[in-house]
């Protein structure tokens, strides 16, 4: 009998790898800034970057993985992002320009997140596991959890061997795609739907529902990375933090209250209405946009950071609740499409808060305050929605 487990522990590797991969640069901004004389304009362009390339690969694989298979898509997703961590801590120094190194390896690492991405939900979904719902949802709780992961040891590490040593950090982070190699390579992958009887693209945009679950994880991306994104920034910059402080007040518990929405609605989302979680969870998130832009008490503002996570929690995989439910054969195609919506959010969202912050003169409260339209569209997409699905 095939042993799923092992599918079940390379998918929450794999999304552990997603979460170094975007949440490692973001520590160093301030870093590349001093170091390489990076302006904070240029320095946005590094997340802009990464999501930008995700939403290509997510573009690929909408198109292209049923045809090569997703075997050789998911183990080539560990090779990339191994390479491109590898990458982020030689090409800066060995490339002419600095800036063009960072680019280089965030796009290569960034080419595996985004299969990751896309791949990860559609095989654990293909797996007979008795609850769905909640493995589904435990699975991307894994994320947070990397992420956390990942903010702790490397806050960890900068204390005990200083901030110059961050590019051996960048190789030993590394380690965890190039094992998970071996894991993808080895254990069982179905298919969620039969080969050739899944929706294509065309179909499922021929479906009005599906334009409102991409509309809305548009907002969500944005919404969740515009902030998470630029957390730890705004813990030094606007809150006078120290280094070690920011990172763990700002993005880290961003993640651990992210994680502990998904983990409650992993246990608790058969008895709850999940329109009426997501609704009151953007709600908070307009809340907290306002604390971290308008209040002028760092404790206040810092809260509002922190709760942020857990009211963007469960929009990502709620919305593929969602559209999995609304649409059962949508295959590759639909997850690959809401994948890239998010990414398309991720983008958008930390790339107008830095800019904006750059245009006002290094102010991040004034970034933050322009990052709450996002919230306020995905309460207008969260009640479009909503009334679509009264309406049927």
């Amino acid at each position: 009998m095939p042993n799923y487990r092992k599918t079940k522990t390379a998918c929450y590797l794999g999304f552990i790898t997603q979460a170094i991969a975007a949440n490692f640069a973001p520590l160093l901004f301030l870093k590349f800034h001093h170091d390489y004389q990076i302006s904070l304009g240029r320095i946005a362009l590094i997340s802009t970057c990464f999501f930008f390339t995700q939403l290509l690969v997510d573009l690929f694989c909408a198109k292209f993985v049923d045809k090569i298979g997703y075997r050789v898509c998911i183990v080539t997703s560990e090779v990339c992002a191994a390479a491109g961590l590898v990458g982020l801590a030689f090409l800066p120094d060995t490339l002419p320009n600095p800036f063009a190194g960072i680019l280089c390896s965030v796009i290569l690492y960034a080419i595996g997140s985004g299969l990751i991405e896309v791949l990860c939900s559609p095989i654990v979904e293909a797996c007979p596991f008795e609850n769905k719902e909640a493995t589904m949802s435990l699975l991307h709780s894994f994320y947070c959890w990397g992420a956390v992961g990942t903010i702790l040891i490397s806050t960890l590490f900068f204390l005990l061997f200083g901030m110059e040593s961050w590019k051996w950090l960048a190789v030993l982070w590394a380690l965890i795609p190039a094992v998970n190699i071996y894991n993808f390579a080895t254990c069982p992958i179905e298919h969620l739907v039969e080969e050739g009887s899944g929706m294509g693209i065309r179909a499922l945009f021929r479906k009005p529902l599906f334009w409102l679950a991409v509309c809305l994880m548009i907002c969500s991306g944005a919404s969740e990375l515009a902030m998470a994104q630029w957390a730890s920034a705004y813990a030094e910059a606007a809150l006078g933090l120290t280094k070690a402080v920011g990172d763990l007040a700002g993005p880290c518990m961003f993640a651990v209250t992210m994680g502990i929405s998904r983990i409650i609605f992993g246990k608790y989302g058969g008895k709850m209405d999940l329109m009426k979680f997501m609704t009151g969870s953007g709600i908070l998130c307009v809340v907290c946009y306002l604390l971290t832009s308008l209040s002028p008490n760092p404790l206040i503002g810092l809260t509002g950071c922190i709760l942020c996570g857990f009211s963007v929690g469960i929009m990502w995989p709620g919305t593929i609740s969602i559209s999995s439910e609304t649409f059962p054969a949508g295959g590759t195609a639909m997850f690959a499409l809401l994948a890239m919506a998010g990414d398309l959010g991720g983008s958008l969202g930390p790339g107008i808060v830095g800019r904006v912050t750059q245009m006002a003169g290094d102010n991040i409260r004034t970034g933050m305050g322009v990052g709450l339209v996002f919230p306020l569209v995905l309460l207008l997409m969260l009640f479009i929605l909503g009334r679509s699905k009264t309406d049927r």
